[in-house]
């Protein structure tokens, strides 16, 4: 099956490993060098190679060190253009050719922020971080943009000598740069295949924090310290999740702290994971991302979805054992209290997105679709929950456990589709074929909206939460009296989001309540970046004026798209603060990542 969000045909021509050599240049805002990729033929007689690009110049190119032709088609709206390249003489199948490829990315790339020192927190140096999930890899350098193939890489980065670099890749050592004295040279070497969207860089004033055997902790000077003591669980989750899973085959685990308008919570780029500085919590109560980054060195990075029409199979086999890590750590009520909170997440979304619509379901037609732009927590959540359901349905955690574990082992190193992960889950309970056979497959996999079935949540942790929101959601006006400081002292920081959580599935607040809320709790004084958005949101809902300043800074003070894209949405929605929304976001834009900003335009109807 073809991938509908590629040009390229790893059927017919394989590119098996990437040399890049390339050097970062911040005054053109542009990476610009030679992808030497070795493609195999995989049929006979093979003249040709179609590359996925966007917005990328392409110089020259060269088969085995032979000048050959190339020629772009045609652009298309999100894909971008494909790039035909001519062999001197055909390719038998199985034979190997190198096609180094002279390039350089455009300053407008979807794969790259670029930061003048102004928009850093050290405030010195510039800064640049790539992110390629789901189809922007393309936009740095031409290669076959599909997670059906997976190829090993070496790269040579060279960048300004006072700023460091890093990669998805194990460290292999550094030099001066030959050509240019103020400048020097980092080399990366990733020797398990990896799909490109794993492709990585990062080039900034970084330091680093050594915070357990494998892992270091990088991050500008200024947070550093915070981000070492944020994530000092990092090597506990580890260890958990090969127990679970089986051995960890990359080597290094890093972690690296991001600025503020990384778009997403975090990116399971191999050996380094990507994180937002939102989860700088202060109390390490935002861990799970990290244990769900951990969790993808099985499931996303060794067994990969083949098209991201089956990105839940990336996304929920991660989310479950993301929550059978906190399982292992923190208790198993937390684990279900977590996953209570996912269905939660779940509603919200499908509440959002309407219960008719096709990216609800859980295996996605892509044809002529944005992956983007069908971005939502439905492959999470929606897969977390079949996951769960049949965790219950065949005899528990134990038994579910030994089936993800054998899935992994099975299809490492591959890609695969849903009917392979189905066909292998009947084959492994070839006892339980009568009890898989009761499990309404076509619902779980191709109808929108929510599941067909609830799995069982153990309600320990969720009681308090939903004691108290039933006692505001129900509250007239004389009994806000009785609430006070003392609801919440017994309640942890992840209570006091799922609290919030299922007032934000109701008919908005009084405004009297929010107010009364404010005055009892004080939720404009919390930090905490999960407890703030919800608050805040719910302060707009409730169409509080005083909020939208609040609002407004916190969706452009950082720009993770959970966060900004509701924030905007619900300000939008509000006639006292659509036309200031829209008039942020405008100001805000040219310093905004490129895919928050593609997106959030489309919410605010400001499409360029």
């Amino acid at each position: 099956m073809a991938d509908p969000s590629s040009f390229s045909s790893p059927a017919c021509c394989l590119t098996r490993h990437l040399h890049l050599r390339c050097r970062a240049d911040f005054g053109a805002r542009a990476l610009r060098g030679t992808a030497a990729l070795t493609a195999r033929a995989e049929r006979e007689a093979l003249r040709c190679l179609v590359l996925d690009t966007r917005d990328v110049q392409v110089f020259r190119v060269t088969v085995n060190g032979q000048d050959a032709q190339f020629a772009f088609g045609e652009k298309h709206s999100f894909k971008g253009t494909p790039l035909e390249i001519t062999f001197p003489k055909e390719l038998r199948r199985g034979q190997e050719a190198i096609v180094e490829i002279s390039f350089e990315s455009s300053p407008k790339s979807s794969a790259l922020q670029w930061f003048t020192p102004e928009q850093t927190s050290g405030k010195k140096h510039p800064f640049l971080f790539s992110q390629c999930q789901a189809t922007h890899c393309r936009a740095i350098f031409p290669c076959q943009d599909t997670p059906a193939m997976k190829l090993t890489y070496y790269a040579e980065i060279s960048v300004p000598k006072e700023l460091v670099a890093l990669m998805s890749a194990n460290r292999d050592g550094e030099m001066p740069d030959p050509e240019d004295s103020s400048r020097k040279i980092y080399c990366f070497s990733q020797n398990v295949p990896v799909p490109c969207y794993l492709f990585a860089l990062v080039v900034g004033a970084l330091e680093s924090r050594k915070i357990g055997p494998r892992t270091l902790v990088w991050a500008e000077k200024e947070l550093v310290d915070k981000s070492a003591y944020e994530f000092s669980e990092a090597e506990a989750m580890l260890k958990t999740a090969e127990d679970l899973a089986g051995p960890y085959v990359w080597g290094q685990y890093d972690l690296l702290v991001l600025p503020p308008s990384f778009p997403y919570g975090g990116m399971e780029n191999p050996c380094l994971t990507f994180v937002t500085p939102t989860l700088l919590a202060g109390d390490r109560s935002l861990s799970n991302v990290i244990a769900h980054e951990i969790s993808h060195s099985w499931t996303g990075n060794l067994v990969t979805n083949k098209t991201w029409e089956h990105f839940w199979l990336n996304e929920g086999h991660t989310v479950y054992l993301e929550r059978r890590i906190g399982g292992r750590l923190f208790g198993e009520q937390f684990r279900h209290f977590q996953a209570l909170g996912g269905w939660r997440e779940l509603q919200n979304t499908i509440n959002t997105l309407g219960d008719k619509n096709p990216v609800t379901n859980l295996v996605l037609n892509l044809d002529e679709v944005d992956p983007d732009v069908a971005y939502s927590s439905v492959p999470y959540e929606k897969g977390f929950a079949l996951l769960f359901y049949l965790e219950q349905l065949l005899g528990g955690p134990d038994v579910f456990m030994g089936f993800l574990k054998a899935y992994v082992q099975q299809f490492a190193y591959k890609s695969i589709v849903t009917e392979d992960w189905k066909k292998f889950l009947y084959s492994y309970f070839k006892d339980k074929v009568d009890v898989l056979d009761k499990v309404d497959w076509n619902s779980w996999f191709h109808a929108p909206g929510m599941p067909p079935v609830k799995p069982t949540y153990d309600m320990t942790l969720a009681n308090a939460c939903v004691a108290l929101s039933q006692r505001w959601i129900e509250a007239k006006d004389s009994d806000l009296g009785s609430f006070s400081s003392a609801d919440l002292k017994e309640m942890s920081s992840h209570q006091l989001i799922e609290f919030l959580a299922l007032l934000l599935l109701e008919a908005p607040l009084p405004l009297s309540h929010v107010k009364r809320m404010q005055e009892v709790y004080d939720f404009n004084a919390i930090n905490n970046s999960e407890i703030r958005f919800r608050w805040l949101r719910l302060c707009i809902r409730s169409k509080w004026e005083e909020a939208i300043p609040l609002a407004l800074k916190m969706a452009t003070d950082q720009g993770r798209m959970k966060f900004t894209r509701p924030l905007f949405r619900d300000l939008y929605s509000f006639d006292k603060s659509r036309d200031l929304a829209v008039k942020t976001f405008l100001e805000h834009r040219p310093s905004m990542h490129p895919v928050t900003s593609m997106l959030v335009g489309k919410d605010l109807k400001q499409d360029q």
